[in-house]
């Protein structure tokens, strides 16, 4: 992807969502049918006032819609699934995504490897997933979650002109050691996720609701291998019936289940504990020479925010915190996360 092409499609997943809103305005008058629920998450460490390690996220997302009117083609691809899964208790859905991550050490300046510091990195991949949810016989849910990317690390995956890109509109020094970053190598990435929710939110009086939403996980690949713990904590008023607040890009699958009409405000903390086995942007190459430092196996991340719902839209700011993650590492990362989701309908 040359830089000019990756600044246009940049500038287009910025302003997907606001496009996307006004349009879903216009054309929802038009019909009742489904095309599912729309996503777009864009992380990055200025929101946390640091610019290091895990520097910058951008994931657009597609979501089939649950139930009801759709197009005749997904209805088609949900009955299938729903015959794969042979259990009239379940619902399926299926997604889609396009994403990047982007890397870097501490020291902007440096043109030589910076050996006690992670590696620069960038990671470009699509990914499919499929989704099941599960009404229990105690009126609780159980979701599950499984997600294949496929992308690439290196050069190709266009960090270094993202980041500039970034960092010009900011007028922002750029960092000066791209030219050390690793080497090309496909990735792969298998992740799997399992959430459970409460019948019903616990009623604290005067309209505001409370609910705990736990998950655990697990990924195999050559980018990331890994087992994960943790839960979600909300506290709002009109909380939606979903499977938690907005994921961060990395934390797991986000089943989108938007009011219809009404409004919802609430609250949100997150906390969760990783084994980590092996992570590309710590370890380096897999098959070729590259810088590396020691990896942390035990890892710990804790985010807080807010999110609003009005309609089928849903806006989420997220500050995160994720503890040491390599041998050395002078202070722990921090990033902001910024999510916009819709129901589409035409």
């Amino acid at each position: 992807m040359r830089p000019l092409m990756f600044r246009l499609f940049l500038m287009t997943c910025l302003l997907w969502p606001a496009i996307a809103a006004a349009a879903d305005r216009e054309i929802a008058k038009a019909g009742d049918t489904e095309l599912g629920t729309f996503a777009f998450t864009f992380e990055n460490d200025l929101f946390a006032g640091t610019d290091r390690h895990y520097t910058n996220g951008m994931r657009a997302s597609w979501l089939s819609p649950e139930g009801g009117k759709t197009l005749p083609v997904l209805q088609q691809v949900r009955d299938l699934l729903e015959v794969i899964a042979q259990d009239e208790n379940k619902s399926t859905r299926f997604g889609w995504a396009l994403g990047q991550d982007i890397y870097t050490p501490t020291d902007r300046f440096s043109t030589s490897v910076v050996t006690d510091d992670r590696p620069y990195a960038g990671w470009l991949y699509g990914s499919l997933s499929l989704h099941t949810v599960t009404d229990n016989a105690n009126g609780s849910q159980t979701s599950e979650s499984v997600e294949l990317s496929l992308g690439v690390v290196g050069p190709e995956a266009q960090g270094e002109e993202a980041q500039d890109f970034v960092h010009d509109l900011r007028l922002i020094d750029n960092f000066e050691g791209w030219d050390n970053q690793l080497k090309t190598e496909p990735g792969l990435l298998i992740a799997y996720e399992r959430k459970w929710r409460l019948a019903d939110p616990w009623q604290l009086g005067r309209g505001w609701q409370a609910d705990f939403v736990p998950h655990m996980g697990a990924s195999l690949g050559n980018v990331l291998t890994h087992v994960n713990a943790g839960g979600a904590m909300r506290v709002g008023l009109n909380l939606p019936s979903d499977f938690g607040p907005p994921s961060l890009i990395h934390g797991g699958a986000s089943l989108d289940k938007l009011h219809e009409e009404g409004w919802g405000f609430y609250l949100f903390t997150t906390a969760e504990g990783r084994y980590v086995a092996h992570n590309i942007f710590i370890d380096g190459n897999t098959w070729r020479d590259s810088h590396s430092v020691g990896r942390e196996p035990f890892v710990g991340r804790l985010s807080v925010g807010a999110a609003i719902t009005l309609g089928r839209f849903q806006i989420a700011y997220t500050n995160a915190l994720i503890t040491k993650e390599f041998e050395g590492q002078a202070r722990v990362s921090r990033f902001g996360s910024l999510s916009a989701s819709f129901q589409a309908f035409f």
